[in-house]
């Protein structure tokens, strides 16, 4: 087995390594962190490369349901997790919002291909999902009155802007002029953005050690309800694509619910207190381990 197929084929296992060793064995300075942000250009610049974005937009025939799911994905499901976990912990509730708010994962694709979903509306919803988002996730901050919490929805939406929208016209540059040199490589680039997501996580634990080791009952509460709120999210995901074939449920399921953590990590590092950044360093324990109980429960139900 190639290298880049068994990164591929057990990436929960990097994922996992790195939030270990970030908690064990930290090294952390002020160099790290501000390398999260050029970190996750790159990583989307990856995507991208792999990625036709006109093609994909020509190809979302059926807009009202992309439309759809995009509003319920980038705003109402957000609001409406923000709204029932805010009556009993409110510093608990902004980083599910903020988690929420973001578009699905980079890798959402490579995730909905090991579940056996459709690869095609999966790319189309994280892709339409990542243009909106430099909008929709600084409008939320805008309108809820959160207070004692410094959030600057123009300064969300500037860095937003830089993160996603930079990477999209580099990667369509770059496939146009080096397109053939791009292809041959193209196998190496998921492993690349796995190893690169786990060095994210390494580094935003190691930044909060100390806040977790030091608050363990409260670290412990905080994973069970980002637990049940991704299990929960797995059945509003299943519900919402009730027109669609099995692999077409998994595809939105998929979106619905693993989310890109890495630019949640970035935008709180950024703008968030040090207990916002710890939820969504937290998110990567359901995000690596739901996925594989949720394929096997898929293929044994009766469509």
């Amino acid at each position: 087995m190639k290298i880049t197929s068994f990164i591929e084929k057990y990436f929960w296992i990097f994922f996992m390594t790195g939030l270990i060793l970030g908690l064990y064995f930290p090294v952390f300075n002020d160099f790290l962190m501000t390398m999260l942000k050029p970190m996750l250009m790159v990583m989307l610049f990856i995507v991208f490369l792999k990625t036709d974005i006109a093609e994909i937009i020509t190809n979302m025939k059926n807009y009202k349901q992309m439309i759809f799911i995009t509003a319920s994905f980038m705003i109402v499901i957000p609001l409406l997790l923000y709204f029932i976990i805010q009556t009993f912990d409110q510093t608990l509730a902004i980083g599910v919002l903020l988690l929420f708010a973001m578009p699905p994962a980079v890798a959402s694709p490579a995730l909905t291909d090991i579940a056996k979903g459709n690869i095609a509306l999966s790319t189309s919803i994280a892709i339409l999902s990542s243009i909106v988002a430099p909008l929709t996730v600084p409008f939320l901050f805008w309108i809820m009155p959160f207070d004692g919490l410094s959030v600057s929805p123009w300064w969300l939406l500037k860095d937003l802007a830089l993160i996603i929208i930079v990477p999209v016209i580099a990667s369509q540059l770059v496939k146009r002029y080096a397109g053939k040199f791009i292809a041959k490589k193209e196998y190496v680039l998921t492993s690349v953005n796995i190893l690169m997501l786990t060095l994210m996580v390494y580094i935003a634990m190691g930044s909060q050690r100390e806040v977790i080791l030091n608050d363990f009952t409260g670290i412990i509460w905080d994973t069970f309800v980002l637990y049940a709120v991704f299990i929960l999210l797995h059945f509003i995901g299943h519900l919402m694509g009730w027109k669609e074939d099995r692999e077409g449920k998994i595809a939105i399921t998929i979106g619905a619910v693993y989310k890109n953590n890495g630019m949640a990590i970035v935008l709180a590092a950024l703008y968030f207190q040090p207990a916002i950044l710890v939820l969504m360093v937290l998110s990567e324990l359901p995000w690596n381990t739901l996925l594989i109980p949720y394929k096997k429960v898929i293929w044994r139900r009766k469509e």
